[in-house]
């Protein structure tokens, strides 16, 4: 081979060296180029018609993160249960780089509507098990996350006379109920919000203790080391009534994992967050969601906007807001939809968060998507949140 030949053999070879780098590197055919916004965060768009079946009209804001650089953490709207805010609102109080609506929740008090777990406060309880996700260990180390459908409540335990008692907790940090007993966290408000007809105990220190039982009561004030217990009653059952002062308490939260994952990971995760459609679990498509309790006539065969949280093959975890019920500009996706867009950023586990009206994305304080209801953004209750690594 001549000088010259070889000097052209070896260009030709380097170029398609090069070829083939800048091909690994860059993005799918469907996705826009992607836009750094931080070390660990990059975003994305795409108005792919194809992400539809039939085709229509799409937009779908997307954000890689990698979370040897970035955090996950979930904030909750006034940073307590009774509040709602706009997500660039929590976003920004919080300082983070990004953000996305979570949890479903009532969208008039602001309650969450299953389970909820917030830097490492159990502060929402469920008997249906939904979607989940649990983000551990805390924010100071590299993250790792779990999917799961889950239900979880918790229950009393002490000892009273020798004997030993528990006492189911019908519901923690939500509207009492009249012949209920509820669990009240400082994440609640500053006190119960309840009415004068009920009994509540306030219960603090470590170990928690009876410090004061108030009866015909109600607006007591939360401390901060500790919870109140409030029954809609004053006649109270007689394993209430054994919680006199100078008790002694510890507070049980029965986890059920519809796919046995160890409660380990819920009890000792800073986060869960709930959705409502386990989308990929361990690379395994989910198609039946019984166990959720989801209609498909009204919310898994229609296209509606979606929010989405997911970790691919190579680790990197996928935040996606998908504007719908806008024709013209964006028709929403369905959950076989869902699906495929799945498939196309080869996502091993994938949750469909709150959907509708609620979905948000947040980059740096800004709004990115078009919220679908006319108004503006919906004021929502909980949002996860992307922070720089400590």
């Amino acid at each position: 081979m001549g000088l010259r030949t070889a000097r052209s053999f070896f260009v030709t070879l380097a170029c398609a060296a090069a070829s083939v780098v800048l091909w690994a590197q860059a993005p799918a055919s469907w996705l826009s180029a992607p836009q750094q916004i931080a070390p660990g965060v990059e975003y994305f768009t795409s108005t792919d018609a194809t992400l539809a079946d039939p085709e229509g009209a799409t937009a779908a804001y997307l954000l890689k993160l990698d979370l040897s650089k970035v955090a996950l953490s979930s904030a909750h709207a006034k940073d307590e249960i009774l509040g709602l805010e706009s997500a660039d609102v929590i976003a920004t109080r919080h300082g983070a780089i990004a953000a996305v609506n979570a949890g479903f929740f009532n969208t008039k008090t602001g309650d969450p509507a299953s389970v909820l777990k917030m830097a490492g406060e159990f502060v929402s309880d469920s008997t249906l098990p939904r979607g989940v996700v649990a983000i551990s260990p805390p924010a100071d180390r590299a993250q790792s996350l779990a999917f799961d459908q889950l239900s979880a409540k918790q229950e009393l335990h002490f000892t009273v006379g020798g004997s030993s008692i528990v006492v189911p907790i019908d519901g923690v940090d939500t509207t009492r109920e009249r012949g209920k007993l509820m669990l009240y966290t400082p994440t609640y408000h500053a006190d119960t919000d309840t009415a004068l007809n009920g009994t509540e105990i306030i219960i603090s220190g470590q170990p928690l203790t009876v410090r004061e039982v108030r009866s015909n009561a109600g607006h007591t004030p939360i401390p901060r080391d500790g919870i109140v217990l409030s029954y809609g009653g004053l006649e109270l059952p007689a394993e209430i009534a054994a919680l006199v002062s100078g008790v002694t308490v510890t507070v049980v939260t029965n986890w059920k994992s519809v796919h046995h994952l160890p409660l380990s990971i819920f009890e000792s995760a800073q986060d869960v967050v709930n959705g409502a459609g386990l989308l990929r679990r361990g690379g395994e498509t989910m198609t039946e969601w019984k166990a959720e309790a989801l209609n498909p006539a009204t919310f898994l065969d229609v296209r509606h906007p979606r929010t989405v949280i997911g970790v691919d093959d190579h680790g990197a975890v996928w935040l996606i807001a998908i504007d719908g019920r806008q024709p013209g500009y964006a028709v929403g996706m369905d959950f076989k939809e869902l699906q495929r867009l799945c498939d196309r950023l080869k996502l091993r586990d994938a949750l469909n968060l709150d959907g509708g009206g609620s979905v948000t994305m947040v980059v740096k304080d800004k709004i990115v998507n078009k919220p679908s209801d006319p108004t503006g953004p919906r004021q929502i209750s909980d949002v996860i949140l992307v922070k720089a690594r400590k």
